[in-house]
């Protein structure tokens, strides 16, 4: 039955509906008249309310929905994918923050007609799809601007608030708008709906709602600060980047035409390499087939060279005729290049030290040429005569050693800028090398290049912006050095230079300055001006290597020294250096054995209330007593263990030791049930996904409550790494372990990041306490960190407390709590225990509370 016939009534009913929807069953079309009539309903209730808005709202909303509406016509297409978005969200977006649903539910009206109408010629649709963005908006921005009311009541809202709030809303009115719109064709088509499916499809246009909704948002709040005025600045920049992302997804999508039509080319021709080889290998089966007839050029030769019989391969071979070829001697077809080599061939047949010929040679074509031919030649008897003669086969073999020369040069250069690979540098520096030996008076100097800000550019811009950094510095350093000097590119931003025939050393100095200037220069990556630098290791030829790994090697540990030095910089590579790097490796897996031996120790450093003189806890130090070295500073070998991957397996250790130790002076008597411990931790832990889950098992294993640890990270880390910690320092304060920033007033701190981390105390850097005195500037920013910690409600703890005067200065500072050689050193586990004995001993004593400084105990 058709599904006219399912429709009741007759007349002009049928008529329309027969115009309209002629393939809508009963469901579907009555999901569409209720769309289409809920729609004009609210269309009514908005214009309506709109209506009464002031002037200035009334025009700027009108001027958002006509903007709205004009970026429809452009929508920007999304590269390797089917989809499209427009930038009119934006301003929808920004109506709804601005003058409310009503608003925004018009200009998202306006906005869905103009793309209905660009994408379909049915009515149905043109109808429907504004019907439905109204609805979807007057809906979705209700709850939304119910949330923010809500938020508002409750004392929650902020900025923050307001942009996650609006990137929610963007995504929640996306998804009802596409499931409105969407189920009209699964009900025409009796299909249940599948939520999961509907939405993978457009997985890029929620994203560009949720970023559209993000740049409203931020609109929303420059112009709360600013004033209106600023949308009209506003306007033609996002204009202007919008149509610098259509032009760059274009200019992708014809990036990905080219590339594919590139691997069309190749296989097409591997295809036609092969079919090339299997001729060939039929060829050879035909060898014995009759001269005239045969499919490779031959020819009978005579044993000093004189040709005496060709056949028509031969003569199609070589472009001539057979009359032009017979008694020409057979090296006057060969390239001059290759005749040397196919004479003393020839001649070992003759004096008979050889039966066969086997080359691979030039011939001269009679166009003038070269002809790459596979020739192989061997005695032949002729019937009636005594004498010997030569029958020589001579195979086409141009296609495939184009092809060789293809493939060598892809197999030793680098594809993406064109550079010697490591591989073709090892042969180059292989040579250098064996010419140094071979003559001492000759030199050359190895140049290690590598860029200081790389990552930070592969990270922020995308690879492909990467990719460009890489060609553009490849060409400034191939425009910068010597005709004769080779550049290589080793991988990743990794380059080498190779200079040969050096009369000095300082030459090679020079040239590194050089290159310093240049690659300094601002580049123009993808729109965008970096600058950059290089760090740059040298080691020269007089240092005496035997193999190219060696001098990469020692180019390499310099470029490191110029890096450790503060980057932009070059360095001369040493012997001493050797020893350093050995020494490095040496302790680095001594440590790896310490560490998984157990043979570590910890030592605990108390913390005192300054006011009270109370013990209230304790930070945990990593301690290594080497066989050989003795005691190893923990400035040495933390950064062999966080460059190393040790850092986890050294933090999990001092976790659980800790933990443990803490629980047990906890349980010597219910005074120390409140003391604490405090451990430090790295950015690499930070960083791993797996750490509050380590804490949380050290914690367990120890039965230790969560709000007895907390745990260290000094300021340049917490900041460094802020972004991809923020999660983790939540699910830590979740957990109840409390977050304290150690060597505070060191780094820099974002007072926002302050306020919104949780962060529960600030640990003054030793260096401000060293430095107090009454009026200095030490005294001052210990000061400030004071009063800054006590307006962001977050505890105060001072560090390296030598003398009795800082330790005055601080308590009277209202500094809560502190610890430094003044109070108490490190102290190994029976050390603790004695200084607790004490405070028992005191406690029994009755002197416990008219302590007024903590007890020294060194």
């Amino acid at each position: 039955m058709s599904s006219t016939a399912s429709i009741p009534g007759s007349g002009p009913w049928r008529r329309l509906h027969a115009a309209l929807m002629p393939d809508y069953n009963r469901k579907a079309t009555t999901y569409w008249w209720f769309m289409v009539t809920l729609g004009l309903l609210i269309l009514a209730h908005c214009a309506g309310v709109v209506a009464q808005l002031p002037r200035d709202a009334l025009i700027q909303t009108l001027g958002g929905a006509a903007v709205a509406t004009l970026a429809g016509f452009f929508p920007v297409r999304i590269p390797r994918s089917k989809n499209s978005f427009a930038a009119g969200e934006i301003f929808i977006f920004l109506v709804l923050l601005m003058h409310g649903t009503e608003a925004a539910a018009l200009a998202a009206a306006g906005e869905a007609l103009i793309g209905s109408w660009r994408t379909s010629k049915r009515w149905t649709s043109r109808i429907a799809s504004p019907a439905m963005a109204i609805v979807s908006m007057f809906i979705a921005g209700a709850l939304l601007h119910a949330g923010l009311g809500a938020l508002r009541a409750a004392g929650w809202y902020s900025e923050g608030v307001l942009m996650t709030a609006a990137m929610l809303f963007a995504i929640g009115y996306f998804v009802l708008n596409t499931l409105l719109a969407t189920l009209v064709i699964h009900l025409k088509r009796n299909e249940p709906m599948v939520l999961r499916e509907v939405l993978s499809n457009f997985g890029w246009v929620a994203i560009a709602y949720a970023g559209s909704a993000s740049v409203a948002g931020l609109l929303f709040l420059t112009v709360a600060q600013s004033g209106p005025g600023v949308l009209m600045a506003v306007v033609p920049i996002v204009a202007m980047l919008l149509t610098t992302l259509h032009f760059f997804f274009r200019q992708q999508e014809a990036d990905e035409a080219v590339r594919r039509s590139r691997v069309d080319a190749a296989e097409r021709e591997a295809a036609q390499s092969a079919m090339h080889l299997r001729a060939l290998e039929l060829s050879e089966k035909r060898f014995h087939s009759a001269f005239t007839h045969a499919s490779i050029g031959m020819a009978l030769v005579t044993l000093d060279g004189e040709i005496r019989q060709v056949n028509r391969a031969m003569t199609a071979l070589l472009g001539t005729g057979e009359g032009e070829l017979v008694g020409r001697r057979l090296e006057g077809l060969i390239h001059a290049g290759d005749v040397a080599a196919f004479t003393a061939q020839l001649g070992r047949v003759h004096r008979r030290d050889a039966d066969s010929i086997n080359a691979e040679l030039r011939c001269r074509h009679r166009d003038g040429s070269d002809v790459w031919v596979a020739l192989e030649g061997s005695f032949f008897a002729e019937p009636g005569t005594e004498a010997s003669s030569l029958i020589v086969q001579m195979q086409d073999i141009t296609a495939r050693r184009s092809a060789e020369a293809r493939l060598q040069h892809i197999a030793f250069h680098d594809s993406l800028t064109g550079l010697p690979n490591r591989a073709r540098f090892h042969e180059h520096l292989a040579r250098a090398i064996e010419r140094v030996e071979q003559d001492a008076q000759r030199r050359y100097a190895v140049m290690f290049l590598d860029f200081d800000r790389f990552k930070l550019i592969n990270d922020s811009m995308g690879h492909s912006a990467g990719d460009a950094f890489l060609i553009q510095v490849a060409r400034r350093i191939r425009e910068s050095v010597r005709p004769g000097d080779v550049v290589a590119r080793l991988g990743g931003d990794e380059f080498v230079v190779l200079c040969e025939d050096l009369e000095r050393e300082a030459h090679a100095v020079t040239l590194a300055e050089r290159l310093q200037l240049v690659l300094a220069e601002p580049l123009q990556i993808a729109g965008t001006e970096i600058a950059t630098s290089a760090s740059i290791g040298i080691t020269f030829s007089t240092i005496g290597y035997h193999l190219p790994e060696e001098v990469l090697r020692d180019a390499d540990i310099a470029m490191y020294r110029a890096k450790a030095a503060g980057k932009a910089r070059h360095a001369l590579f040493d012997a001493g250096l050797h020893q350093q790097v050995t020494d490095r490796v040496r302790l680095e897996g001594d440590l790896r054995r310490a560490i998984e031996s157990g043979h570590l120790s910890v030592a605990y450093q108390p913390l005192f209330h300054l006011g009270s003189g109370r013990l209230t806890g304790f930070e945990a130090l990593a301690r290594w007593q080497h066989p050989v070295h003795g005691l190893v500073s923990p400035a040495v070998f933390i950064p062999i263990a966080e460059e190393s991957a040790l850092m986890a397996p050294l933090t999990d250790f001092m976790l659980d030791t800790a933990c443990r130790q803490l629980k047990l002076w906890q349980s010597r008597h219910a005074a120390f049930a409140g003391l604490t411990m405090q451990v430090n931790v790295s950015g690499n832990d930070i960083a791993h996904s797996a750490f509050a889950q380590r804490v949380t098992r050290a914690i367990v294993a120890a039965r230790l409550q969560p709000d007895h640890l907390t745990l260290e990270l000094t300021e340049d880390v917490l900041m460094d790494s802020v972004d991809g910690a923020v999660d983790t320092l939540t699910r830590l304060r979740e957990l109840g372990v409390g977050l304290s920033i150690d060597d505070f007033g060191t780094g820099y701190s974002s007072l926002s990041y302050l306020s919104s981390l949780p962060i529960d105390s600030l640990k003054i850097d030793a260096s401000f306490v060293r430095g107090m005195r009454n009026g200095s500037k030490e005294a001052e920013v210990v000061r400030a960190i004071v009063t800054l910690g006590a307006s962001l409600g977050k505890s105060v703890i001072a560090e390296g407390i030598e003398t009795e005067s800082q330790f005055d200065q601080l308590r009277g500072m209202g500094c809560e709590s502190g610890q430094g050689y003044h109070l108490s050193r490190p102290l190994v586990a029976e050390n603790v225990e004695l200084l607790l004995d004490r405070i028992e001993s005191d406690r029994w004593s009755g002197q416990q509370g008219q302590i007024t400084r903590p007890m020294l105990h060194h």
